[in-house]
């Protein structure tokens, strides 16, 4: 390997012959960057599927990304906030992912690559920048299959199946199986997730018909204020709640973000990138509310805040005892659940994909079989959120580190398109955000208050995953930003707008 050593912003590098001319340049801010030269053996290597997915698809895999937030966690927040906390907590996070998802719709059509957050970040806030957002939605997407596959137990173990107690042998089957089915290629894997979708669908459809004629708007209001300051029956733990409830808040939306990660296996990213994002948040939308409304309204908030399958449970209570709705909801829920895990399972592995196929990661990690799937990238975050579930059980913890990741990647996905829009505002846009960085503005300032909230619900969460995040970004400062490949995607988009303002 050779090695060509950008010692500038206005120094172009020689490199070796075997990275494309088109990669002659590149914006550091202050540091010097390292670009090691690779053959064509190294992107032969590392090639995903193309054409895969339409807008359809691509709405659906926004949908499963996030719809297991509608089955389970969510509810978890009225024991935080109360009914009215997460209320206010839902209606700002609601308000902030529909103002980033303008932006992602955006950038996503402009720079359509599997790196997704860590790519837009990469071209507006260079390199620490790009590694930052991608780390940070690396986190994200690797713990959050560990907390839904411990609601996956849950639910099996409400059903009384295969006389299960102990549920991390679920866990093992659960990620074994979806694994399994993303290495065998990801076009059946994004049409299995689209089936699995409409189940869950019609259960969060058959739950709301169910409950609204048993919905008393006293059941919103029976936890007893605990005479915090502003407690009342609206918000009986306070204004504290509602700070406390954010994280709950997020759980309606968390991932759907991660749409713009099937860019290079779409069939027109420009085009199917953003119908795919905005129909899949305003469909959310419209699920959160029903279950925030219905679901405590019929079986009361104080019960629901501690149940682990809050819907199936609100159905028994509003009939009295068992019932055959109660039961296909049960069911139907857990394909909720599976759509999620198997739909985030695929966002992690394209993350790390192009983290790794880029240099910033280990290059091994990126490497794809011969049905083009990561297969390392898959395998990798899956064994570690195996053991993470297993060894904790605890879904609550592992949606506060995945939280945490979250909120961090979205300050810098927000900043990267207010960047882009002031730095590049002639740049080719398949789709521009209505309200432009007002609205990416707005999303901004949420995202702050949701990352100091997280510190606040958990701490100690908070700060472990904080930790490992500094960690990520020491090893990216001492070794891999001197080992960066060039023509990786992601790069290349960096590099040419060096180009460009060379040539201007």
């Amino acid at each position: 390997m050779t090695q060509a050593r950008i010692t500038s912003q206005h120094e172009d590098p020689a490199y070796s012959s075997s990275i494309r001319p088109s990669n002659q340049g590149a914006h550091v801010a202050r540091r010097n960057i390292d670009y090691t030269a690779v053959d064509d053996q190294y992107h032969k290597h590392r090639r995903l599927r193309s054409g895969a997915a339409g807008w359809v698809l691509l709405a659906g895999l926004g949908v499963a990304y996030v719809i297991s937030g509608d089955f389970s966690g969510w509810n978890l927040g009225l024991a935080e906030g109360g009914w009215g906390g997460l209320l206010i907590a839902f209606i700002l996070m609601g308000i902030m992912y529909t103002c980033m998802v303008f932006g992602l719709a955006e950038m996503s059509s402009t720079l359509p690559t599997s790196g997704a957050g860590y790519g837009f970040a990469r071209r507006a806030l260079g390199p620490l920048g790009g590694f930052a957002t991608g780390m940070a939605v690396l986190i994200e997407y690797a713990v959050a299959p560990a907390a839904i596959a411990t609601f996956i137990g849950g639910y099996i173990e409400a059903l009384g199946l295969f006389g299960i107690t102990n549920s991390w042998p679920v866990y093992l089957v659960t990620y074994v199986v979806f694994i399994g089915i993303h290495l065998y290629g990801v076009g059946e894997a994004l049409k299995l997730i689209f089936g699995i979708t409409v189940i869950a669908v019609v259960a969060l459809i058959v739950t709301a018909i169910g409950l609204l004629p048993h919905f008393d708007t006293a059941n919103l209001f029976d936890i007893v204020p605990d005479g915090s300051l502003g407690s009342s029956a609206f918000l009986p733990y306070g204004f504290s709640g509602v700070l406390a409830a954010l994280v709950f808040g997020i759980w309606f939306f968390l991932a759907i973000e991660g749409v713009p990660l099937a860019a290079e296996e779409s069939n027109d990213p420009k085009r199917d990138m953003p119908r795919g994002i905005i129909v899949a948040m305003l469909l959310l939308l419209v699920f959160g509310s029903l279950m925030l409304f219905l679901v405590p309204g019929a079986a009361g908030a104080e019960a629901m805040g501690q149940s682990d399958s809050p819907l199936p449970e609100a159905l028994r209570t509003a009939a009295g005892g068992d019932s055959v709705l109660a039961d296909f909801v049960n069911y139907a829920g857990l394909a909720g659940l599976v759509a999620s895990f198997f739909s985030i399972v695929f966002a992690y592995s394209r993350q790390l994909f192009a983290l790794s196929r880029a240099g910033y990661l280990p290059r091994v990690l990126s490497l794809t079989s011969k049905r083009h799937t990561p297969w390392v990238a898959l395998l990798v975050p899956g064994t570690i959120g195996f053991l993470l579930a297993a060894l904790t059980g605890n879904g609550g913890l592992l949606i506060n580190i995945a939280v945490f990741g979250a909120t961090v990647s979205y300050v810098l996905l927000n900043l990267s398109h207010i960047f882009l829009r002031i730095r590049e505002p002639g740049l080719e846009r398949g789709y521009r955000t209505p309200g432009g960085v007002v609205t990416t503005g707005i999303a901004l300032v949420l995202a702050v208050v949701a990352l100091i909230a997280t510190f606040f619900v958990d701490i100690l969460a908070a700060s472990i995953t904080a930790a490992i995040f500094l960690g990520a970004l020491a090893y990216f400062w001492f070794y891999s930003r001197h080992h960066l490949v060039a023509s990786a995607p992601e790069e290349e988009f960096a590099l040419l707008e060096k180009e460009e303002k060379d040539l201007a």
